[in-house]
């Protein structure tokens, strides 16, 4: 769903205004910590993919002065080679930090029991409530078997139309649909804009297994080269976050920043200050 230019221009400027303590400063060295914004009926967050080139240390540092409280982790910052006292480690380091760990990922999941079993290991050490797969569709009854087993949810990532298994949202939800309800799925917003997919409508139709989401911004809906800072895009936010609220969703909304990796801050602290705004124009009127 596209906004018209008036629309947009509208939005934007009221979003900016909400917004205006975190976004005037968003390019400085020292971002402003905002109010917390998430306070709201969404749990904005960000995916620490997002801090790739950077350690974990420096990764809480980047979420503590964009006022971040919720994350996902890729094994980048906690790796999944480590031994469980590690890793126990790294997640009491988190959790020290302030942050609410509301999962990891991706993981690749081949159709193999022991390494199945293994990931879920991992994902109970590093206090991952969630983690989101990119699995092989044969694998499907083990990790349901696992999930249900570890009491951790599973969500299938969407990743485009270079994905065979995956590419749109409803693909996911048809294979998790009439499994255990620990199944489900993680809506990547931009990939499923360049499959030709509404990712409004997409929430709306597998809402009832939608259980954590990826967001970023596209300036081309096709290009997944075209990434820009939320906002700049063509993606409709102000109604994608709407429709969350509308159907009671209760995961991260999470900033998935993949662009810029060796100075991700600036464009991150837009990112979420767009969000923000967003969210407190529609739950202050």
């Amino acid at each position: 769903m596209m906004t018209d230019p008036s629309r947009r221009r509208f939005l934007g400027t009221a979003a900016a205004a909400a917004a205006w303590p975190v976004l005037g400063r968003a390019a400085t060295a020292e971002p402003a910590t905002p109010p917390v914004g998430d306070r709201g009926a969404l749990k904005l967050g960000i995916a620490s993919y997002s801090m790739r080139e950077f350690t974990l240390d420096q990764a809480l540092d980047m979420a503590k002065r964009l006022g971040v409280k919720y994350m996902t982790f890729k094994d980048v910052h906690v790796p999944r080679t480590d031994p469980p006292e590690t890793t126990r480690a790294l997640r009491a380091k988190i959790e020290a930090a302030g942050i609410t760990i509301m999962g990891g990922g991706t993981i690749t999941i081949p159709n193999d029991p022991a390494k199945i079993k293994k990931e879920f290991e991992y994902a109970r050490n590093a206090g991952f409530p969630l983690i989101f797969v990119d699995p092989d569709p044969a694998a499907l009854d083990t990790v349901e078997q696992m999930a249900k087993e570890y009491d951790i949810k599973v969500a299938i990532h969407n990743h485009g139309p270079e994905n065979k298994h995956w590419p749109r949202p409803q693909d996911g939800y048809a294979a998790v649909k009439s499994r255990d309800k620990r199944l489900g799925l993680c809506i990547d917003v931009g990939h499923t804009l360049r499959t030709g997919t509404d990712p409004v409508q997409a929430c709306r139709e597998c809402r009832d297994r939608l259980y954590d989401m990826h967001v970023k911004d596209l300036a081309v809906k096709t290009d997944k080269d075209s990434q820009v800072a939320v906002g700049r895009g063509v993606i409709d936010f102000p109604a994608l976050f709407r429709t969350l609220i509308e159907i009671g969703y209760q995961g991260q909304v999470g900033l998935e920043y993949e662009i810029n990796a060796k100075d991700p801050l600036p464009g991150m602290s837009e990112s979420m200050a767009y969000m923000r705004g967003v969210l407190a124009a529609m739950t202050t009127t």
